[in-house]
């Protein structure tokens, strides 16, 4: 299924499309969970990452009929987005050089009632203490006002922080809560905290990115690689990693994860939609 598996996506580490696909299977029963119903972006490299990559959502023509896919109205028409609700519409997704899937934060049939809230901490320089004590202030404004937080590394430059909404919650709701959030941080450190989005308006400080909770928008989902030197991971950690300065943003790699998953397990498990019960008789 995978064609040019000899084709070098990550040229620092030498890691081919065949590795990253491998990857993508040893890692599937956990990152599949987190994947099903929500409509995936793919972030694809045909020429590597050193090379320049594209954003692709929209799977109308050329694709094959048994990819499931949901269609979304937008202005002027509609996009229909893939899903990879099993490990065959993975690896195909795979197959077409994608290396990062990100992904709404809502799911099919209820795409207007998002089930989690992301907050992204985005730092404008490499402070890895100031970083850590961000992350974990996220944590004691969501306990503060109720919410259990969860943590994993953007295999990039931060951290996410995700809480689970109830079946209810819509969009305004979810961008409700990561904007109180956002203030109890701002109004505690606005000395390395912003909301200000344009890096020079930033002044070095860390951003606390709260869009990822408007309707559309998406983040990259747990599990997957990252474009940068070295295949960094969005990997899901402990809170008590963070705590102790154990994991940084691009600490978990495409090398690491699949041993760390097998040890840990999904730390994001808590975060997926509950069982539905077999109704009685």
């Amino acid at each position: 299924m995978i064609t040019h598996p000899e084709k070098v996506l990550f040229p620092d580490i030498g890691a081919t499309k065949g590795d990253v696909a491998a990857y993508y299977e040893a890692v599937a029963p956990a990152m599949i969970p987190h994947l099903r119903g929500r409509p995936i972006t793919m972030e694809r490299f045909p020429a590597g990452i050193e090379n320049q990559g594209f954003l692709q959502k929209n799977v109308s023509k050329g694709f094959p009929g048994w990819l499931n896919r949901v269609e979304v109205p937008k202005k002027g028409g509609v996009v229909n987005y893939p899903l990879a609700n099993d490990l065959q519409s993975l690896l195909w997704m795979t197959n077409q050089n994608t290396i990062t899937f990100h992904v709404w934060t809502s799911r099919v049939p209820r795409l207007a009632r998002p089930d989690i809230c992301i907050l992204d901490l985005d730092p404008s320089q490499d402070d890895q203490e100031v970083l850590r004590r961000a992350a974990l202030a996220a944590r004691e404004a969501f306990d503060e006002l109720g919410f259990p937080s969860w943590i994993k590394t953007s295999g990039s430059k931060g951290f996410h922080i995700a809480a689970r909404m109830g079946p209810r919650a819509d969009f305004m709701k979810a961008g409700a809560l990561a904007d109180r959030v956002a203030r109890i941080m701002l109004e505690r450190n606005p000395d390395h905290l912003t909301r200000e989005f344009l890096k020079v308006d930033r002044r070095g400080r860390i951003l606390i990115d709260t869009a990822r909770n408007n309707p559309g928008a998406t983040f990259a989902a747990p599990y997957s690689l990252r474009s940068k030197p070295g295949a960094p991971v969005s990997a899901p950690c402990t809170w008590e990693e963070v705590e102790r300065g154990q994991i940084g943003p691009q600490s978990v790699t495409i090398g690491s994860m699949p041993d760390r998953l097998r040890t840990l397990g999904d730390l994001w498990a808590e975060l997926l939609p509950a069982p539905r019960q077999a109704r009685t008789p």
